[in-house]
């Protein structure tokens, strides 16, 4: 029996807060299992998680730029741990999309999700990267 990408719901989450071509090469492999929900951290999570000066870009301004994106149906703001695992929870992803450097981590709410796969991120992409410019070597 086959089914229609249409019929298959992916979900991936982050913070995606300078939008690089490193995001759009994850948005791109999630949309090939099927149609993808977006879980994006508030202002107020990011700034918890990565410091006072993050993130870049509001959530507004970051959620219309992966709405704007062929490779995204859909995106929902979650504000905490819970709050992330309850999105998971009531989407009830077929496919749950995350990065690499997630392998030998807690993933939460995978175990909502059908199915966990594994992104190999692009390793010269990383928004930490592009907002250290000045003071990164790597470039």
């Amino acid at each position: 029996m086959n089914i229609e990408k249409s019929n298959i719901k992916v979900w991936v989450n982050g913070t995606f807060d300078v939008l690089h071509v490193g995001h759009i090469h994850l948005l791109e492999f999630a949309s090939s299992f099927g149609e993808v929900r977006v879980g994006l951290d508030t202002d107020k999570r990011v700034k918890e998680l990565k410091g006072v000066n993050r993130p870049f870009n509001n959530q507004e301004d970051r959620k219309k730029m992966l709405e704007s994106l062929r490779f995204v149906k859909e995106v929902v703001l979650f504000n905490s741990r819970q709050e992330l695992i309850d999105c998971v929870k009531d989407f009830q992803p077929d496919i749950m999309v995350i990065g690499d450097d997630y392998k030998d981590q807690i993933v939460y709410g995978s175990e909502h999700a059908k199915k966990l796969v594994f992104f190999e991120k692009l390793p010269l992409y990383s928004t930490t990267k592009i907002l250290n410019y000045e003071n990164s070597s790597d470039w």
